[in-house]
């Protein structure tokens, strides 16, 4: 009889160490990283989803302004080119851990909200074509779908740098080190040059 409880005793406080241990484990970050980059990953594949539905728009946009607009071609072909651009760069599996891919990628993306902005200008000088509803409701998607990219990028930002950051400090710095060699630090959105420079106001 004794010999029995000794037995169940012994079963018990393996059972309860196990316990124990699993939820220390659990409570000190063991799976932070993992879930972290998880996040700035399905961060990532938002801000591809708005970029796609945005180059999804630029074809309709495209064709609506070219019917008032002929003379304005080369702003309509300069659309078109940045866009095949941005549609055609070859994304890597580590895109998000290469300097060079991102950058490009980033730099493609830039160049087509900037043909976008140049468009958008020169449909103010036709009156017509700001009061046609097709246009109008392109513009107001466009408008949209630019705000879903700063959201989406925004997003991807915080998510990247609460990663990179658990990367950096104790105690993800020892998980990484033991248990995640593999993790990378992610590449995150820079500001294009001349976006800080304050505008020059003359009256």
């Amino acid at each position: 009889m004794l010999a029995i409880t000794r037995v169940r005793l012994g079963e018990f406080s393996r059972v309860l160490c196990l316990l124990l241990a699993s939820s220390l484990l659990a409570g000190c970050g063991i799976n932070t990283i993992p879930t972290l980059q998880e996040q700035a990953q399905a961060a990532w594949s938002e801000v591809l989803n708005q970029y796609q539905r945005r180059a999804d728009l630029i074809p309709n946009l495209v064709e609506t302004v070219k019917g008032f607009a002929e003379q304005e071609s080369k702003v309509l072909t300069d659309v078109v080119e940045a866009r095949a651009k941005a549609t055609q760069v070859q994304l890597p599996s580590d895109i998000l851990n290469n300097p060079e891919a991102f950058q490009k990628f980033q730099e493609a993306q830039n160049n087509l909200s900037g043909a976008l902005g140049r468009l958008l200008v020169v449909v103010e000088r036709y009156p017509d074509l700001k009061s046609n509803q097709n246009f109008l409701a392109l513009q107001s998607q466009l408008e949209g779908t630019e705000n879903r990219i700063g959201i989406a990028r925004r997003d991807y930002i915080t998510a990247v740098r609460d990663y990179n950051t658990e990367l950096k400090t104790i105690p993800g710095r020892w998980w990484r080190a033991l248990l995640y060699p593999d993790a990378e630090p992610m590449q995150n959105f820079t500001v294009a040059e001349g976006t800080t420079e304050v505008p020059e106001v003359k009256f």
